[in-house]
């Protein structure tokens, strides 16, 4: 904002000036930080390791490609079927359950 010249002796115009010196300081930051913050560039450089997991993936070893990854594929893998199949059982449970109603008094 531009140095201000004017009646030194009014004071309201004095706040005022600096009031709107500081929301254009404001403005002007939040314009430099948008215009940081939604950058398309990286801050940091990765490693492509794009050719590593093509190899490991590609690689001819008898081991299904769904647990390739190694012990964590092999661990949600197992949970997922954990789950699969006693969420099967106890779906059938309750159609067995809901299949004979309970005989009224």
């Amino acid at each position: 904002c531009g140095e201000w010249r004017g009646c030194e002796g009014d004071q309201r115009v004095v706040a005022e000036t600096s009031r709107l010196c500081s929301a254009a300081g404001s403005i002007q930051g939040l314009r430099h930080l948008a215009r940081r913050t939604i950058s398309t560039a990286s801050r940091r450089q990765f490693e492509n390791k794009v050719p590593e997991k093509q190899k490991l993936f590609q690689e001819d070893n008898g081991i299904p490609v769904h647990l390739k990854g190694g012990i964590a594929d092999a661990l949600l893998y197992r949970a997922t079927m954990i789950l699969t199949v006693g969420g099967t059982a106890y779906a059938i449970y309750q159609l067995a359950v809901a299949s004979f109603p309970k005989k009224q008094d």
